[in-house]
C-alpha cells in the first residue's frame, strides 16, 4: 500500500509525524519529498533561503507551535513568509484549499501556484529547496592556534545572532515637513526598516536602524484607519497599511524585534558590570 493511500484514509487519532515516519515496505513519501525539511526552524529556513535560494523558492517544515501544524517557507525577493500547512487528520488545508491525499498536495506545487499575502505581495513558488545539497569534503588545516590573552573568561562567550524575522511590503506614510502621505516599499531585515519609492526602485529612500526606535504602536491621531507609529528620537514615523491585519502584522514583527535588540543590550550591560566587578 501507498504512503498516498494511507494518508487518504480516516486517521484522526494518528499524529502525521508518527505516521509519515513508518515504514510500509516502501520509503516515506514526506521523507522522499525534496523539499521537506522536518524540524528545521523558522530562523534557519529563513537563514538558507535568504543566504542561498532566490525569489520563489520554498521549502515546507514543521511548525514548533503544535502538532499536526506545518510551516510553508518562502521567499519573496528580500524577506521570507511562512504561512501554515495545517493537517488535521483527514486532510491537509492550505490557505483555502483542502487535500484528501499527501499526493494531491504535492501535486498542487509542482503546478507552480500563486500566494498573495495580507501586503498585497503575489508570489509564484517556483523552486522547492532542497533538503539535501552536495557538500565537498574539505576542510582547512591549522597552522596557528594560540590565545591572545584578551581577558575574556567562558562567561564572556554568549552566543548571539540578528534575529532574522523578515517582512516587506507597500505602507502608506505621511511625510516629515510636508504632511501629506504617500505609498511607499518597506522592508524589514536584521535591525534595518528601510523604505524605497516602490517595489522596483534599487535604492531606499532612507534606512532606519531599529536600534533607535523607542517604541511601536497601534496610532489613532490620524484621519486614516489601520495606521501604527514608530517612536525615534528625532521623529515619529506614521504608517498606515492597507487592512487591520496587515497593520498588525507589522506591529507584532516589529515589537519583536525590539524586544530582541533590547535584551541583547541588557545582556552586553549585565556583561560590563560582571566585568567592573571582578576588577575592583
Amino acid at each position: 500500500m501507498g504512503r498516498a493511500e494511507l494518508l487518504g484514509r480516516n486517521m484522526s487519532t494518528e499524529d502525521p509525524s508518527e505516521l509519515w515516519g513508518q515504514s510500509d515496505g516502501g520509503a516515506d513519501l514526506l521523507q522522499d519529498l525534496g523539499w521537506y525539511h522536518g524540524n528545521l526552524t523558522r530562523h534557519a529556513a529563513e537563514a538558507l533561503l535568504l543566504s542561498n535560494g532566490r525569489d520563489g523558492s520554498y521549502l515546507l517544515r514543521d511548525s514548533h507551535e503544535q502538532a499536526g501544524l506545518y510551516s510553508l517557507s518562502v521567499r519573496a525577493k528580500d524577506s521570507v513568509k511562512h504561512f501554515h500547512v495545517e493537517y488535521t487528520g483527514y486532510s491537509f488545508k492550505f490557505g483555502f484549499n483542502e487535500y484528501s491525499t499527501l499526493k494531491d498536495f504535492v501535486k498542487h506545487f509542482a503546478n507552480q501556484p500563486l500566494i498573495g499575502s495580507e501586503t498585497g505581495t503575489l508570489i509564484v513558488l517556483k523552486h522547492p529547496y532542497p533538503r539535501i545539497v552536495e557538500e565537498p569534503s574539505i576542510y582547512e588545516s591549522v597552522r596557528v592556534h594560540t590565545a591572545m590573552q584578551t581577558g575574556r573568561t567562558e562567561n564572556d562567550l554568549v552566543p548571539t545572532a540578528p534575529s532574522l524575522g523578515t517582512k516587506e511590503g507597500y505602507l502608506t506614510k505621511q511625510g516629515g515637513l510636508v504632511k501629506t502621505w504617500k505609498t511607499r516599499w518597506f522592508t524589514l531585515q536584521r535591525n534595518e526598516l528601510k523604505y524605497f519609492k516602490d517595489q522596483m526602485s534599487p535604492e531606499p529612500i532612507r534606512i532606519l536602524d531599529l536600534r533607535e526606535c523607542s517604541a511601536v504602536q497601534f496610532d489613532y491621531s490620524q484621519e486614516k484607519v489601520n495606521c501604527f507609529c514608530l517612536v525615534f528620537p528625532f521623529r515619529t514615523f506614521y504608517l498606515c497599511a492597507k487592512t487591520g491585519v496587515e497593520a498588525d502584522e507589522w506591529i507584532k514583527i516589529l515589537r519583536w524585534k525590539l524586544s530582541k535588540l533590547r535584551k541583547q543590550l541588557d545582556q552586553g550591560e549585565d556583561t560590563v558590570r560582571s566585568r567592573s566587578f571582578i576588577f575592583k
